[in-house]
């Protein structure tokens, strides 16, 4: 029970996490994706790994503004399930899709240039994840928290996909378009002193990154 008191938060942000993916496995075994599913799992995984993208980069200000540690240990776990729905979205893609059919998947990457934008936020994160385990971090020092700024330009990447996939409706794009911006203006220096005062974490707690 003192367990379950220290971690909820971290088992809420797993179930938060693995929720979508067992309801979107439910829907496919009982042929609940539509008349399209594989447009249907895209959808989905693309906009689970968006949500997931904008609540990593929020951990860092909210736990300054609640001056809560444990919404800052969150941001890890939260940027590999952000990983984890962005590397099934891209698999959809490249499996579901097109079946490893490597000149149709080149031409649509090259042609498309909402798939490129994806497709290179994709590639931004992947170091990340990679580079998430404690071991790397050692082994890469100051370098680690350098690498881990591309989290921004895949956040921006991922917005400018979303927006230019919106064949029609680009609100909702424009909405998390807005919330990315927002958070990452939070970074500037005159807002990093803003929220410095109703904080007294450390300078490496407002690193970003997973």
């Amino acid at each position: 029970m003192a367990t379950l008191s220290r971690h909820w938060l971290r088992l809420l942000t797993y179930i938060g996490g693995l929720l979508p993916l067992g309801l979107l496995i439910w829907n496919y075994s009982q042929d609940q994706l539509t008349l399209n599913p594989i447009k249907e799992i895209q959808l989905r995984t693309g906009s689970y790994a968006l949500v997931l993208l904008v609540l990593t980069l929020a951990s860092t200000p909210l736990s300054r503004l609640l001056k809560s540690r444990r919404v800052l240990e969150l941001r890890r776990l939260l940027g590999l399930f952000t990983f984890m729905y962005i590397s099934l979205h891209f698999l959809n893609f490249l499996v579901l899709d097109y079946w490893f059919d490597f000149s149709l998947i080149r031409e649509d990457l090259f042609e498309k240039t909402f798939a490129l934008a994806g497709f290179s936020a994709f590639l931004l994160l992947l170091p990340l994840a990679v580079t998430s385990t404690r071991g790397w971090i050692v082994r890469l020092g100051r370098n680690w928290k350098r690498l881990h700024w591309l989290i921004f330009p895949a956040a921006l990447l991922a917005v400018v996909h979303f927006f230019w996939g919106s064949k029609a409706d680009v609100r909702e794009a424009l909405i998390y378009g807005v919330i990315v911006i927002l958070l990452l203006a939070l970074r500037l220096p005159v807002m990093k002193r803003l929220t410095a005062r109703l904080s007294r974490q450390s300078a490496e707690d407002t690193e970003p990154g997973f």
